[in-house]
This record gives structure tokens, C-alpha cells and sequence, in this order.
């Protein structure tokens, strides 16, 4: 069985690709709208109420400033490592470390999340299935997905893709039609608030702490850095993300907006999706089916991107030493997949479902919290990396600085929430470790440079 290193994330040279501008927009949008979106924004509807709407606009300009900066420095120093490659290239081997097993350690973690979550709504239809039934047909559907290489996972992605997009594009037009008398109904709506009351539900605390899952909606990008590589025209990623954004943004901000218009706050819960809870009481009986098999593609879509991710970044961090060299081995009859890295991730995602499934539902939340906040932490590198990494302008800076301050804003506000403050100490306790762990290669990477 021949084998060959790691090139690109498909296996390429990581110099050229054949991805044309739009398809990474579609990607993005793939690999972003997931669970986080579908079912986590009732959480913060519940803490906020209609200023959810605003933290959905603050998140997408915090993500669009992230992405923009991450697609320039793709366009002027393609790596395959993406991130990872840059916090190394502006602060040493110790960042692009820190970075990369602080990414695949959350993602690891995430995905396990989604994969309960995603049998959980699977017993929907087939209540009396176990639910490591569901979770191991997920899993193994979402390795074969990644074993059909770069070409393969695109295509299914840009599937899924449109699914989900029409699924809300579905809500909207629905919600819509009931706001105009259209569908019969005799339901209170609460309409506009008519008071900072009933905009901020809960004051400013509340706006503070919904910021982390209007963030949670938008993540997924760090997969569209390392799909940049793969662009004809590296150049073209900015405009990618403009795109990307602009419809991100619009259809989270308008969908939010519908919800919270058709409901009183009281209503919506954790457990269901609001989109569900807004059209509860039209009886529409297609529509909970409908909806539920779009947040099971939605949750498989993006941990599919993630293992995806976690998969190749490995091998590329196998390269630069910060993993062993076995992951940086590709199987050319398997299409030029790292095999090791993917065995590692699938084993990692092995051991996140019997922890989601044996431990405790709060200490496990804590934990995917937890890792929800280190992807933040990998936003605040991308962008520090780029104030050192690109030649900007005064403006750009500044624009950056917004940016950090967004993100900030974001992880620091889990704290003025104790339902979820757990996960903030747990994220720290992970990424201390991680960095114990850079202090301690220090001596491995003093004898790759000497030798």
C-alpha cells in the first residue's frame, strides 16, 4: 500500500486548486449553519429575548472581520496549515502548536456533542431505538463521507447546503405569510417591542451572555480556511466571504427577527427549536417533521466539516512536528487520505459519544461549552496573527481591534451567566494544558532546528 505526505487538504500540491469563488460561499455556508443555529438560539432568545436580533449582527460582523482577514492572508501566503500556519509564522512554533490542538481538541469535542444531539432527535420518528444505534450509523456515515476525499465531501456539502438553506428560506416564507393574515390561526403574536423592557429581557446581563450563541451560529470557518487553499484564484477569498456573510447574515437576522415576532418569550424552549415553537400553534402538520430532519442534516453536515477539518489539519501539523509522523502518512488508493488522521479522529469522536452518553448532562454541556469557547480562542489568534502577519492600513487595524473586542465581549460574557460559567473555567483548564504541553515541546523543536 503505497503511501505519500501530506499537500494540500485534498492531497494536492498546496499550491493550486480548481474550487471556483462561488463554490466556497456555498461551502461556508455547509459547514456553518448547524445545530448551533437551529436549536442553541433558543437559548439565547430565553436570556435576551428580541435583542437576540442585534446579537446575530454583532456576531456576523465579529466572524465577517475574522474571515476577511484569514482570507487575505490566504490570498498573499497560501499554507495549508491555514491558521495554524500563521499564529506560528507571527509568534513562533509554540502558536501554530497551541493553535492546532486547541482546534482539534474542541472540535472533537463538539462533534460528540452534535452526534448525541443528533440521536436524540433521530428518536423523534424511532423512539424505541437506542440512541448508540443512531450515534454510531451517524458516525460511520460521516467517515465514509470524509473517506470520498476533497472532491466527494464538496459535493455532499454543497447538497446539504441547499437543504438547509431551504429549510429557513421555508420558515421565513411561512412566518411571513402568517404575519399577513395568509394561513388561518387565530394566535396572540407580541408583535415589535414597544419598550427597552421588552427589547432586553433581561437587561444588559442577559444581551451579554446571548453573544456566545449568536457566535456558536457562525462557527465553521476555520474549515473555509483551509478550503481557501484550494481556490483557482487565492485572491478571490475575500469576496468569497463577502458573500458568504452577506447571506449568512440575512437569514439568521430575518429568521430570528420572524421568531421572536410570532411568539411571546415564554414559550421557547432549550430543548426545541424556535423555529418550531414560532409555528407551533398554526397546527401545520408536515412542519416539526420537515424541520427536524433539517436540524439532523444541519448537526451531520457540520461535524462532518469539522472531522473533515480535524483530518487534514492533523496531518499538516504531523509535517510541521507538533504530531507524531504517522499522521502525515496518505494512502494514494484512498484517494490521498491521511488514514492515521482520520483514525485518530474517529477514535476521539468514539471516546466524546460514551462520555456524552455516560456522563452527567451538565457537566457534559460544560464541556462542550468549554470547547465552543476554545474555537473563539483560535478567532482571537487568527486575528492577532494577522496585525503582525499583513502589511494593513490604520482603518484595517481598527476594523481588527472591533473585531477582538467582539469576540472578547462574547467568551467574557459566558461569566455573567452561571448556567454556563462552569464551561469558562473548564475552556481555561483546556487551554492551560495545551500550553503546558507547547512548554514542554520546546526541547523537541530545539532539536529539529539543530539537527
Amino acid at each position: 500500500m503505497s503511501q505519500t505526505k501530506c499537500g494540500s487538504p485534498s492531497g494536492g500540491n498546496g499550491g493550486s486548486g480548481n474550487l471556483k469563488w462561488w463554490q466556497l460561499p456555498l461551502m461556508g455556508i455547509g459547514c456553518t449553519i448547524g445545530t448551533g443555529y437551529f436549536l442553541g438560539s433558543s437559548i439565547g432568545i430565553m436570556m435576551t429575548g428580541p435583542s437576540i436580533v442585534i446579537s446575530f449582527v454583532l456576531a456576523a460582523l465579529g466572524t465577517y472581520i475574522v474571515f476577511n482577514v484569514l482570507a487575505q492572508m490566504t490570498a498573499e501566503d497560501p499554507q495549508k496549515g491555514s491558521f495554524c500556519a500563521y499564529a506560528k509564522k507571527a509568534f513562533g512554533h509554540w502558536a501554530g502548536f497551541s493553535c492546532g490542538w486547541n482546534y482539534w481538541l474542541s472540535n472533537i469535542l463538539v462533534m460528540g456533542s452534535q452526534l448525541t444531539a443528533l440521536s436524540i432527535l433521530s428518536r423523534f420518528w424511532f423512539d424505541q431505538v437506542p440512541l448508540w444505534v443512531f450515534a454510531a450509523g451517524y458516525a460511520i456515515l460521516s467517515v465514509i463521507v470524509v473517506l470520498t476525499g476533497t472532491d466527494g465531501f464538496d459535493k455532499v456539502e454543497n447538497i446539504l447546503a441547499v437543504v438547509k438553506v431551504a429549510a429557513i428560506l421555508m420558515f421565513i416564507i411561512i412566518a411571513g405569510a402568517t404575519l399577513l393574515g395568509w394561513l388561518d390561526g387565530d394566535v396572540k403574536k407580541p408583535g415589535l417591542p414597544d419598550s427597552p423592557d421588552d427589547f432586553f429581557h433581561d437587561g444588559f446581563r442577559g444581551f451579554w451572555s446571548s453573544l456566545i450563541y449568536a457566535f456558536y451560529a457562525f462557527g465553521g470557518i476555520e474549515v473555509i480556511g483551509l478550503m481557501a487553499m484550494q481556490l483557482k484564484k487565492k485572491e478571490d477569498g475575500p469576496k468569497a466571504g463577502k458573500v458568504m456573510m452577506f447571506v449568512l447574515a440575512g437569514i439568521y437576522v430575518i429568521s430570528m427577527g420572524l421568531a421572536v415576532t410570532m411568539v411571546f418569550q415564554g414559550a421557547f424552549d432549550d430543548k426545541e427549536s424556535p423555529f418550531v415553537t414560532a409555528l407551533a400553534d398554526y397546527h401545520l402538520a408536515f412542519f416539526p417533521h420537515v424541520f427536524n430532519g433539517a436540524i439532523i442534516i444541519a448537526g451531520f453536515s457540520t461535524m462532518t466539516a469539522s472531522l473533515f477539518g480535524v483530518t487534514n489539519l492533523l496531518c499538516t501539523m504531523s509535517e510541521d512536528g507538533d504530531a507524531p509522523s504517522l499522521f502525515s502518512k496518505k494512502i494514494k488508493k484512498l484517494k490521498d487520505l491521511p488514514l492515521a488522521s482520520l483514525g485518530l479522529g474517529a477514535a476521539g469522536l468514539l471516546a466524546s459519544i460514551i462520555t456524552a452518553l455516560l456522563m452527567p448532562g451538565k457537566i457534559y454541556e460544560y464541556i462542550t461549552t468549554a470547547a465552543g469557547i476554545l474555537l473563539l480562542y483560535n478567532w482571537l489568534f487568527i486575528l492577532i496573527s494577522s496585525l503582525k502577519v499583513l502589511k494593513q492600513k490604520m482603518w484595517s487595524k481598527v476594523f481588527s481591534g472591533v473585531g477582538l473586542l467582539l469576540i472578547v465581549a462574547s467568551i467574557s460574557g459566558t461569566l455573567a451567566e452561571k448556567t454556563i460559567r462552569p464551561g469558562f473555567y473548564v475552556s481555561i483548564l483546556l487551554a492551560a494544558i495545551i500550553g503546558i504541553a507547547s512548554f514542554f515541546m520546546r526541547k523537541v523543536w530545539r532539536k529539529t532546528e539543530t539537527g
